[in-house]
């Protein structure tokens, strides 16, 4: 059973569609124990085909936390889900779930299995005593970045030490290399930025590059920041154009020459592998786990100091050389498929599960 609590589509959420589709490489049937005040984010589990529990409506508040996880309802509600359901593991995902998926899971004597998506829920003050009262009490941790794992460890050595990295993985057919759309302008330049529009991501960095590099952008995603953002490009004059949200961003990246990624200590990106399975560079800050899948000079470029002036001059580079840049994109798209698989995600995480779940 995931647990799934929040409300965006993100990496996280995406990651439980590709396991959760994949019943027989995972080795497990797969349900959804959702709650979020998002009915786009209750359809695209839905829409992908997933059985799914549905608690309704939910406030995101800190008060609708504090009540959901101290309180007794979704509590309640969540074990007796896990027991009539016969759940052999549970799978808690992103910060909204570590509590309440952990009560119930030790209610319902389910072992349960975690996946840190980040590391800012154990550092910051709000969430830190909640999410690592949780990993005390959870019998596997799995970590999407070696990053992630060493961050952890930073703060939490204990819980660190007994985490497995187990990197997001890509369905390399769906993301597969492809031309761009007849109505683009094939001699213009073009980057994209695919992500949510939230502080961390830092989109006004790429804006501000884009704009001393003179290069298009495409900003795909939506969020709180993206009514700044636009007013951030307009008084740049960047040329700039907003998509918002995409249920399938690949036409968005086949425009794209390159991808961009200014985030600050990004775990590790999976927008970034499939636009690196798509055949198209990722232009990124060096920070968090990008390295891991970014090979400087190879599948793409990584900028040593995260500002918009050394972004630009990465830009204007890769603009006077796209045949460097194709090549990029070629080795960009070898890696994904010898390297990011989700074939091989899957794997690693039915072996998770037989070593999560108890002898019945």
């Amino acid at each position: 059973m995931h647990v799934v609590v929040g409300g965006d589509i993100g990496g996280a959420e995406r990651v439980v569609v590709d396991l959760a589709t994949r019943p027989q490489q995972t080795g497990a049937d797969h349900q959804v124990a959702l709650i979020t005040p998002n009915r786009r984010l209750a359809a695209y589990l839905e829409q992908a085909g997933l059985r799914v529990h549905d608690r309704g409506p939910a406030g995101e508040d800190p008060i609708a936390y504090l009540v959901r996880a101290l309180g007794s309802s979704d509590v309640s509600w969540l074990a007796a889900l896990l027991v009539a359901e016969r759940i052999d593991v549970v799978h808690t995902h992103t910060f909204g779930s570590h509590v309440l998926g952990t009560r119930a899971a030790l209610r319902a004597r389910a072992p349960q299995l975690r996946t840190e998506h980040h590391v800012m829920h154990y550092t910051e003050l709000s969430s830190s005593l909640f999410t690592r009262w949780a990993a005390a009490r959870t019998d596997r941790i799995v970590t999407v970045s070696e990053y992630v794992r060493r961050a952890i460890g930073a703060t939490a050595p204990r819980v660190a030490d007994r985490a497995t990295v187990v990197r997001n993985g890509v369905d390399t057919s769906y993301w597969a290399p492809r031309s761009a759309p007849d109505d683009a302008d094939a001699g213009a330049f073009r980057v994209g930025v695919v992500c949510r529009l939230t502080g961390w991501k830092r989109v006004g960095l790429a804006i501000e590059a884009a704009a001393r590099a003179c290069v298009e952008l495409v900003v795909v995603g939506d969020g709180e920041d993206r009514a700044a953002l636009e007013q951030h490009a307009r008084s740049l004059r960047a040329n700039v154009a907003f998509v918002g949200y995409q249920a399938d961003p690949r036409p968005w990246v086949a425009r794209c020459d390159a991808i961009l990624s200014t985030a600050r200590d990004e775990p590790l990106g999976l927008s970034l592998l499939e636009a690196l399975s798509m055949g198209r560079p990722v232009l990124a800050f060096a920070g968090g786990g990008i390295p891991e899948i970014v090979e400087h000079g190879v599948t793409g470029w990584l900028v040593r100091d995260a500002t918009a002036d050394a972004m630009a001059a990465a830009l204007v580079r890769w603009r006077d050389d796209r045949p460097a840049l194709r090549r990029m994109g070629d080795a960009a798209r070898r890696f994904a498929v010898e390297r990011c698989a989700v074939e091989r995600m899957c794997d690693l995480y039915a072996s998770a599960y037989r070593a999560t779940s108890r002898p019945s």
